[in-house]
């Protein structure tokens, strides 16, 4: 078995009465444990859980067990995401304003999804792999030296923004605007990082824009500014191919389009690279034996890559609405409830993993639901991420002889991203 440490999960959650199971506290996500304990027990007692939420939402099934994970997630027609996917419930007008990639199905989806997808194939992500061996040679140069320093600040985020700006033809200059970008959007129900509190009465100002942040609307001017800067012209950039195509469905993309297609990049694009890299970091500090393994045999990291994105698991759900009265393991669905995708739950199923909490570089056939699966919503930046993360561990780990944690570790305040704020280390040079 494994070796373990408990502030990272490695043993069987403690017992976790189903009456105290809250998805929607998001105090609850803050500790780095209770998550997986309330997601055991969901999947054990009663995998399609009706949660009840604070007004003004409804309430929600919460789907924690993979096979019914994947069940939902490949069937658009009946589990649509047209109706958004967050828990925050949206009337027509919201939607029409802030529809993005992520809630758009059928021609239309497959349409805004091939305006980029040639970018992100393996093959085209493969090309980067030179720029991104080197910039990853640049971040560490930069950071190790220091002994101590923060391991989220000066790697996990600084190097999945480098390659995010390269990607969008964004000056090196800009990077640490993007990151603050992100942090404020994804972030806004973390007080250390919203300018406006999701559930704050304040937020209905900012309703119509993507998770109520202000700070999108500085993306979106930011982004109509590349916009115009790239109309017209030859460059191979992402925004360059977003306003110089017209997506195959004939329809051009409207204002709105392109600022939700851009902001989705700038906070997709790094946020989950820049998290998943963080738990993998700590995941090797609390479990040095598989540490050990790696640097003995770095053969083994591109199968870890795998461990890593199941052991991280950042985005903890996606939502999906019911577009007909169903049933799913048991329960009656009916028209117009929200199903929510608990894929990080998925990612701990013991009907799947043998010995899921246990951290096993080694381990293999791993059919983790971090990007989703097999689902038209299947994560487009997949191959980028998975590169990105073996590229950094290719690099990092023949260069340190250890590294260990020098203070707490805090997690973002979040039921959506499984997100860690800072991680204090200290290292040893090789």
């Amino acid at each position: 078995m494994a070796d373990t440490a408990p502030t990272s999960v490695g043993d069987l959650p403690e017992p976790m009465a189903l009456k105290e199971v809250d998805l929607c506290d998001h105090d609850n996500f803050l500790d780095g444990v209770t998550p997986w304990r309330m997601f055991h027990t969901l999947r054990h007692e009663d995998p399609v859980h009706w949660q009840p939420e604070p007004a003004p939402n409804s309430g929600f099934w919460a789907v924690t067990r993979h096979r019914d994970i994947v069940r939902v997630d490949r069937d658009p027609e009946t589990f649509t995401s047209s109706r958004f996917t967050n828990l925050e419930e949206v009337d027509d007008d919201q939607i029409a304003i802030r529809r993005s990639l992520l809630e758009t199905d059928g021609l239309r989806h497959t349409a805004l999804r091939r305006l980029l997808q040639k970018q992100f194939t393996p093959k085209a992500v493969a090309a980067y792999g030179e720029f991104l061996r080197s910039l990853t040679i640049r971040t560490l140069d930069a950071a190790l030296p220091k002994g101590r320093f923060d391991f989220v600040e000066e790697i996990a985020a600084d190097f999945p923004i480098n390659v995010l700006a390269r990607m969008l033809g964004v000056p090196d200059g800009d990077t640490r605007q993007l990151i603050d970008w992100g942090n404020r959007i994804i972030g806004n129900t973390d007080p250390d990082y919203a300018d406006v509190l999701l559930d704050s009465a304040e937020s209905e100002r900012y309703r119509n824009l993507p998770f109520r942040s202000p700070a999108a609307e500085e993306v979106f001017a930011y982004g109509r500014e590349l916009a115009e800067l790239r109309r017209d012209g030859d460059g191979t950039d992402l925004v360059s191919h977003l306003v110089n195509q017209v997506p195959q469905d004939g329809v051009p993309l409207s204002k709105e389009d392109f600022d939700n297609y851009f902001l989705l990049l700038v906070v997709a694009g790094n946020e989950t690279t820049r998290h998943s890299i963080s738990h993998s970091m700590l995941a090797l500090i609390d479990h040095p034996a598989q540490l050990a393994k790696l640097k003995d045999d770095p053969s083994l990291i591109p199968d870890a890559v795998e461990e890593f994105l199941r052991w991280a698991s950042p985005v903890y759900h996606f939502r999906r609405t019911a577009t007909r009265d169903t049933e799913l393991a048991g329960r009656p669905i009916r028209e117009g409830d929200k199903v929510v995708l608990w894929f990080a739950s998925g990612n701990r199923d013991e009907e799947v993993f043998d010995r899921p909490y246990d951290f096993d570089v080694t381990r293999r056939d791993n059919d983790h639901v971090a990007f989703g699966k097999g689902s038209p919503h299947f994560c487009l930046g997949n191959s980028l991420a998975r590169l990105e993360i073996r590229t950094m561990f290719e690099e990092l780990l023949p260069r340190i002889a250890s590294v260990r944690r020098v203070g707490d570790v805090p997690r973002v305040r979040s039921n959506f991203v499984n997100g860690i704020k800072r991680l204090p280390v200290e290292v040893t040079l090789a």
